[in-house]
This record gives structure tokens, C-alpha cells and sequence, in this order.
């Protein structure tokens, strides 16, 4: 398989940013009312983009304005847009079969990721897979899991994590408060602790909270099943927690016989250098939460638990689409560019991107932290009005990001990039930072 190779006149390392029109153009705005006019006013479009295609790291607007693309669908892209060997491996799959429900039928390409899932988890020992569509659909196949096995009722998550936005995985999901105003009860028996503080704040966080306010105060640990944890926390802010946080958690689930559920979903795939996030810590998960980019932009999603614990009968779980062997077809592909080379290029580019905005900090007080792992990276703004202000004028000069956090801004672009292109965002988030 080949990193790179896309052969059109969109390639991957098409000059970009390349602003053609005023933002948006005709094309793009005409898009937009039409779509306003129609579509759920719950969808949060943060800029004025209506792509028409991609190549690599680079998106191209109806209007024919190429971007920078930093943010990959939120870390969705990993080999990048259109790579040609997942392009590939979905044209062959679609000339075979679209869909055979995998809950009920044998799909070869199901067992194809579940084998590759099952070498490449990190986890000792015989596994087990289960495939669905979105990261909350394995969110909540992990929460259902985790309580048929256990026979417990609870679980604890943390303050700032996302886990997703079905009903279940919304009750572990503590990001934002508009995320859960409006609906009610959510499911019981769900609890918070307190993620790291990046900015150095005192006060217990993750196990020793949990052992002792949660376990003292608000449930026994007998009653818990799960503690579900992202091992950088994505919308939360790209928070990394320091060594030997993480294996405080797995201590403390060995203790009480709780399961550990790393929800991989968004720093999973290779991103932040290693396969997994939790690679860099050490720390084997009971169940593990994958999706976003292991498709490099089809929607899949799964579990992958420990042979022992994913004990469900037959009809205990299941899903329609979920393993659809297209992209499944697209997974295969993806995980093998990711252990070619996609993950060491994210760790190489990605100590060049954190080492560059470091020192650009130190130039401009408006970047006031600058955090990260591989290709997932935090900057921090002075609030939320100023990191939304950052992520619009990086748009206006070509640049794709989003924000996440309170204050932050995230870049995780496709695995794909370059120095090149990595330094270009760089010279764009300091001319955008120092214009505000």
C-alpha cells in the first residue's frame, strides 16, 4: 500500500490555502440557505464551509477555495481524504456486496477487522469484537456490557469527557451543559470525577477522587461497573494527563473488580503516535471504545473487550449496519496504512507541530498553552470568545481547526500530513493570533 499517490488535479500536496472569492463565495451561500431552511437547527456549523471535495490534507469549497484541513472531520480522516488505497478497497468491496446484516450473517469482511482489532488492541490475551456505526453506539454497547457482566448498576465517567450523545453514553458525557439541557433524566446511576487539570489547579482528580469522595459519599464501589476514561481528553480540551494518572485508574479497577473502558474513540488509530493513547501509559483497558478514523471517514465504530467479559448470548447485542462491509473493507485498509507508517509520521510531524507553537507561544501571549501528544493538539486562549475568534480567523486565512474545551483550540489533522504543511499552520495561527 502506498501513503501517498492521488492522481488528480486535487492532489495532496496542492498549494493551500488557495482563497479564490470572499467566504463565503455564491456557491457556499446559496448551499448554506438552502440547507438552514431544511436541517436540524441542533447541527453547530462553526464556519461557512460547504465542501465539494477532498484530497489528502486539503479540502476544496463549491467555490473552488482550497483549505488547510487541521481538523480531518474531527479526527475522522486519518489516512486523509481519498487516499487511494482506502479508495480502493471500498470500490472492490461495493462491486461485491453493500450490506448482509451482520447480526444475523456471516460477512468476511467483519471477521477481517475483527482479526486485525484483536492484534492490534491493547489488550493481553484472547478478545472479542463488537461493530457499530458511531463512537456512542460503542459507547453504549461498552455501558451495556459492562453491566451484564458485572451485574452492577453504576459507572463513573469525567468532568469535561465526551463519550457521545444517545442517551446512555450522554449520561457519561459531561462536556458542555447545552449537550444535556432538554432532556430529562438521563440513565442512573452515573457519576462524575474530575479529569487533570492542565493549568496546574490543586485538588484531587481521577482515582483519588473517585476513592475518595465518590466511593465514600456517593456510591459503594460494589455497585460499579465501568469506569469509562478517555486517555486524552478530546472535547474536553486535548488534555493530557501526566504518567502514572491512567494507572492509577486501572490500580483502583483492580481493586474493586471494576472494568476500565478507554474510550479510544477520538485518540485511537494511530494518532497521537502509537496505535492507541493508552500505549504511551502502559495500561491494558477491559473494553475498548474505537471509531472515528478507523474507517478514514465511513461510519464504523465498535468494542473490543476481553474474551471473558464479552459475555453476552446470542440477541444480547446487535446492530443492523454496524460492521457494513464497505467500510469495514475501509477499516482494513486504513489499519494497515496506520501500522506502515501513518502513526510514525503523526509522531514525527507532531513533535514538529508541538515543538513550532511552543515557540510561537512564547512570542504571542494570546496562545497561552500549547499541549499534546502525536497529532492531537491543544492551544489554549484567553476564554471562549477568544478561541472561537482564533478558530474563525485561521477559516479566513485558509485553515481549517475547531475548538474544544473552554478556551481551546484543536488541531488533529489527517495522518497524512507534512512538515510542510504543519509549518504553514503554524505561520497561519500566528499571523490569525497575532491579529487579535
Amino acid at each position: 500500500m502506498t501513503m501517498t499517490g492521488i492522481a488528480d488535479d486535487l492532489t495532496a500536496d496542492s498549494t493551500a490555502p488557495d482563497l479564490r472569492t470572499a467566504l463565503p463565495g455564491p456557491n457556499a451561500s446559496a448551499i448554506i440557505a438552502r440547507d438552514e431552511a431544511v436541517t436540524s437547527p441542533s447541527l453547530t456549523r462553526v464556519y461557512p464551509l460547504a465542501v465539494r471535495r477532498g484530497r489528502g490534507c486539503v479540502i476544496e469549497d463549491v467555490d473552488g477555495n482550497r483549505f488547510l484541513d487541521f481538523n480531518a472531520g474531527i479526527a475522522v480522516v486519518a489516512a486523509g481524504h481519498a487516499h487511494p488505497d482506502v479508495n480502493a478497497a471500498i470500490h472492490a468491496q461495493v462491486d461485491d456486496v453493500l450490506h448482509y446484516c451482520s447480526s444475523d450473517f456471516y460477512l468476511p469482511a467483519y471477521a477481517d477487522v475483527s482479526e486485525r482489532l484483536a492484534r492490534l488492541a491493547p489488550i493481553s490475551g484472547e478478545t472479542r469484537t463488537f461493530l457499530s456505526n458511531s463512537g456512542t453506539e460503542a459507547v453504549e454497547a461498552a455501558l451495556k456490557l459492562a453491566r451484564h457482566h458485572t451485574g452492577r448498576p453504576n459507572a463513573i465517567a469525567f468532568l469535561g469527557g465526551f463519550h457521545g450523545r444517545s442517551l446512555g453514553s450522554l449520561s457519561l458525557t459531561a462536556s458542555k451543559s447545552r449537550q444535556r439541557s432538554g432532556f430529562g433524566a438521563l440513565t442512573p446511576g452515573s457519576y462524575h470525577a474530575p479529569y487533570w487539570n492542565p493549568h496546574g489547579e490543586t485538588g484531587l482528580t481521577g482515582a483519588d477522587y473517585i476513592d475518595e469522595v465518590l466511593f465514600k459519599k456517593l456510591t459503594d464501589p460494589d455497585d460499579v461497573a465501568a469506569i469509562f476514561v478517555e486517555p486524552i481528553q478530546g472535547e474536553g480540551g486535548y488534555i493530557v494527563p501526566p504518567a502514572g494518572w491512567l494507572a492509577a485508574l486501572r490500580d483502583l479497577c483492580d481493586r474493586h473488580g471494576i472494568l476500565l473502558v478507554v474510550d479510544e474513540v477520538q485518540s485511537g488509530i494511530g494518532r497521537t503516535g502509537t496505535m492507541w493513547a493508552c500505549e504511551h501509559d502502559g495500561v491494558e483497558p477491559d473494553i475498548l471504545c474505537v471509531g472515528k478514523g478507523l474507517a478514514s471517514g465511513l461510519p464504523l465504530a465498535g468494542i473490543v473487550a476481553r474474551a471473558d467479559v464479552m459475555d453476552w448470548e446470542p440477541g444480547g447485542h446487535g446492530s443492523t449496519f454496524g460492521g457494513n462491509p464497505v467500510a469495514c473493507a475501509a477499516a482494513s485498509a486504513t489499519l494497515e496504512l496506520v501500522e506502515q507508517g501513518l502513526a510514525d509520521n503523526a509522531a514525527k510531524v507532531g513533535a514538529h507541530l508541538l515543538s513550532a507553537l511552543t515557540e510561537l507561544a512564547t512570542q504571542l501571549p494570546f496562545l497561552e498553552q500549547v499541549r499534546g501528544r502525536g497529532l492531537m493538539i491543544g492551544i489554549d486562549a484567553p476564554d471562549h470568545d477568544a478561541a472561537e475568534a482564533l478558530q474563525e480567523a485561521c477559516f479566513r486565512r485558509g485553515l481549517l481547526t475547531l475548538t474544544c474545551g473552554e478556551r481551546s483550540v484543536r488541531l488533529a489533522p489527517p495522518l497524512v500530513v507534512t512538515i510542510e504543511q504543519a509549518d504553514t499552520a503554524v505561520s497561519i495561527i500566528g499571523d490569525a493570533a497575532a491579529s487579535l
